[in-house]
């Protein structure tokens, strides 16, 4: 059927090889002209809206435009301008359920985008960074998003982001008697209008100012953090911020109790069960980095292998229940007295390895000798009442001096604790010259 729809696209094409007559012409531009009365007649409507804002007038003229070219395409001209003209009426006195349905459309979107963001890792921070982001998205006038941590009945920073896009720099740590603390303790939401005038903000930065709101963050009524989001403007929070600020929490809640579990998980992987020190294979994978960063960096470090003198005689006498005991003590006595850049792990049996980072042969052997003065005054109390004193033994190896991978440092440190248990015990000895790779002896 040969309709109007097809007429015009003839007349475009006409037009652009030069054979456009012009009744063609003058037929086309009349389309035009009617289209465009009736889009300034619903313009005209609309300004008699007195509860429109001009955003709002601009969507509805945008939905008439698409719907209006829809029914040019499919409808008799006669048929596609009557219904037009009732579209225009039926648009503006049903306005309300446009922009509501608009507002749900939106508010699927943005669930969308926050299930596919929430859902993407299991890393707890990429998580929290992305629960930030998305609260700072879904809100107007938003100048600040926070996430605490709240585990037994402590808030602990997690994640911010603010309106100049600073990351994880929060502005407060939360007040005992603040909206954080607050909405933890008592699991709801709260809405603060005017910070410069509430009871909880009275002894605050005089720059605090505007509206926040604090949402928990609940799995099976537990609550396992607390979302705030400041703007720089005072009031209420409108409806459709507040059921999207909700389902963010919801899924937030969702996401960071599984990143957490994760976590938790990863962290029992490579923790050692009797002494919670990392285990044999987080210090391979600490090895392999020290390893990259020091080629890099053209730098050095050390790794110190230790051994517990007499603790054999431990297990023997008291039974392996207080070992354990022993070994877990000592764990944690050594750990009080080297600094946070440095590894300590369990080996294996009664073998510790300590990595220290950016460290020369001079600066390994005065850490080691602390470490021996410490053992010295290291006792634990028996169940039968004896005081159990141990001394250690260690090796020392130094990257890239005496050895170029991580399995020849360890070899290398390993023959100096060999040799200073054979010469003296309680002793320290540095690897000697450089340990090349292990090659298999051939028959």
């Amino acid at each position: 059927m040969y309709n109007m729809y097809q007429r015009e696209k003839d007349t475009r094409t006409k037009a652009y090889l030069g054979v456009c007559t012009r009744e063609d012409i003058f037929l086309y531009m009349d389309k035009i002209d009617r289209r465009l009365e009736i889009i300034d007649h619903a313009r005209a409507l609309l300004k008699e809206e007195s509860d429109l804002s001009p955003a709002e007038s601009e969507e509805i003229l945008k939905l008439l435009n698409i719907l209006s070219e829809a029914i040019r395409r499919n409808m008799d001209p006669k048929d596609a301008e009557k219904r037009t003209r009732a579209l225009v009426k039926d648009l503006v006195q049903n306005r309300t359920l446009v922009f509501t349905l608009k507002q749900q459309a939106d508010e699927l979107d943005a669930l969308k985008k926050l299930s596919l963001n929430l859902t993407s890792t299991l890393d707890l921070q990429t998580v929290l960074d992305a629960v930030v982001s998305e609260a700072m998205r879904l809100v107007k006038n938003a100048r600040a998003a926070h996430i605490f941590l709240y585990t037994n009945n402590i808030l602990d920073f997690g994640a911010a982001l603010n309106d100049d896009g600073v990351q994880n720099r929060p502005l407060a740590l939360p007040r005992k008697n603040g909206l954080t603390y607050h909405v933890a303790r008592n699991g709801e939401q709260m809405i603060v209008e005017d910070m410069a005038n509430h009871p909880l903000y009275k002894d605050t930065p005089s720059d605090w100012h505007g509206s926040i709101i604090g949402i928990p963050l609940k799995t099976n009524d537990r609550v396992v953090g607390v979302m705030n989001l400041s703007r720089s403007t005072r009031g209420g929070f409108s409806p459709s911020e507040l059921r999207l600020l909700g389902l963010l929490a919801d899924q937030a809640a969702v996401a960071i109790s599984n990143a957490s579990l994760h976590q938790m998980v990863s962290r029992q992987a490579y923790s050692d069960t009797v002494t919670g020190l990392p285990n044999r294979r987080a210090l391979d994978e600490r090895l392999e980095q020290e390893v990259v960063n020091a080629r890099r960096s053209g730098s050095s470090f050390a790794v110190v292998m230790m051994d517990l003198d007499g603790f054999k005689a431990v297990n023997d006498t008291h039974g392996h229940a207080v070992g354990d005991q022993v070994l877990r003590t000592i764990s944690n006595y050594l750990v009080t007295g080297i600094r946070s850049s440095d590894f300590l792990t369990r080996y294996g049996g009664d073998e510790l390895t300590l990595i220290l980072s950016q460290t020369d042969p001079a600066s390994a052997r005065v850490v080691v000798e602390k470490i021996l003065e410490k053992m010295e005054k290291f006792s634990f109390d028996a169940p039968n009442g004896e005081k159990i004193r141990l001394g250690i033994s260690c090796g020392i190896a130094v990257y890239p001096i005496h050895a170029s991978t991580s399995s020849d440092l360890i070899r290398a440190a390993d023959e100096a604790l060999y040799r200073a248990k054979k010469q003296q015990r309680g002793s320290f000895l540095t690897a000697r010259g450089f340990t090349g790779e292990l090659h298999q002896a051939q028959g």
